[in-house]
């Protein structure tokens, strides 16, 4: 049996979920949707439950619910990798909503295992429910784990049926930084960061490419390299060492940062020899010499979003699959070229 309060001042063990529910005549699940303030529960339900929990002297532990109803009380998330700014705030939004909401996290991370879609597997056995981010593990293994009844949620990555989506727009604000570009007169670009598969990057990169095919540039294919300051730098290095683009538009603001190392180094201005953008507008952007143009997303949101409609999956207030999109800006700073904007 599930104790769900202390022993009384008689040392008498403490009400459970189960009297709870037997008393005031529902399903222990209804119990813990009132208890919650989630999910379908009439007033008169609702009214019900929480008379029983006031005459038992009920005392709910989150453990104890989700043991009562089968469930582990523990959510998984899988990154791709967990170094650098942009993680760290996509993690601390997930965490801090998981939190207010009983859950705890476990972390799996690609970069450090060899077999992953097992490690996915095991992890989504342990768990009530999974987000995945951007294309660590493929399409069939999601659908698998969703075909299995695991509620899953995606990040920045492409859609699978079944299971919910949270991303950031890309493609309109790529738009916006490549039309900015073209008003400088920048036509020959770089694109360094290349997709790993159809997730957010390739998303952008098919914004720049669009928009400068209608200006009758053809895009070129984009750089791969390490997406990461270091990453940035060395491919920095091997690309300005020749002929100097117009401009280096980065897959994200740690390979931009990178970017404007190996421009110092060689004794090149950044704006004044080339322009240099990246993307997520992390905190470093700002406080970069010079300032750096960027495309902000609310990477701290796109955490929260996610623990949020994994919940809704898990605790049935929500059936169906559904899919979030959240709002970028262009964010011009000196980078390419314009007078610092002020920071908000």
């Amino acid at each position: 049996m599930v104790r769900e309060a202390p022993p009384d001042d008689r040392g008498q063990p403490g009400p459970t979920i189960y009297e709870v529910a037997r008393h005031a005549g529902v399903s222990i699940a209804t119990v813990s949707r009132a208890l919650r303030g989630t999910g379908p529960v009439a007033p008169a339900t609702r009214e019900r439950v929480m008379a029983a929990v006031r005459e038992l002297r009920f005392t709910p532990s989150r453990l104890g619910v989700s043991l009562a109803e089968g469930r582990h009380a523990a959510n998984g998330i899988v990154f791709p990798d967990l170094s650098g700014p942009y993680f760290a705030e996509v993690l601390l939004g997930y965490e801090e909503v998981a939190s207010r909401l009983g859950r705890s996290v476990i972390i799996l991370s690609r970069h450090t295992q060899t077999d992953i879609d097992r490690q996915v597997r095991e992890l989504a056995g342990r768990v009530d429910g999974l987000v995945v981010f951007g294309d660590t593990v493929g399409d069939d293994l999601i659908g698998e784990i969703v075909g299995s009844g695991v509620p899953v949620v995606l990040l920045a990555r492409t859609p699978v049926v079944g299971a919910d989506l949270v991303s950031s727009e890309n493609t309109r604000s790529a738009r916006a930084l490549t039309e900015h570009l073209l008003g400088h007169g920048h036509r020959d670009f770089v694109l360094l960061g290349a997709p790993a598969g159809e997730d957010d990057i390739g998303e952008r990169w098919a914004g720049v490419t669009a928009t400068l095919a209608e200006h009758r540039i053809t895009a070129p294919e984009p750089v791969a390299c390490e997406l990461t300051v270091d990453g940035g730098l060395k491919a920095g290095r091997a690309l300005l060492r020749s002929a100097l683009p117009d401009v280096v538009a980065c897959a994200d603001d740690q390979l931009a940062l990178g970017v404007l190392l190996a421009a110092e180094e060689r004794g090149l201005s950044v704006p004044g020899d080339l322009a240099v953008t990246g993307w997520d507008d992390i905190m470093a952007a700002r406080f970069a010499r010079p300032a750096l143009t960027t495309v902000r997303q609310p990477m701290r949101e796109l955490g929260a979003r996610a623990a949020l409609a994994l919940d809704q999956l898990i605790t049935g207030e929500r059936a169906t699959a559904r899919r979030q999109t959240l709002a970028t800006e262009l964010v011009v700073r000196t980078s390419c070229g314009t007078h610092p904007v002020e920071e908000q």
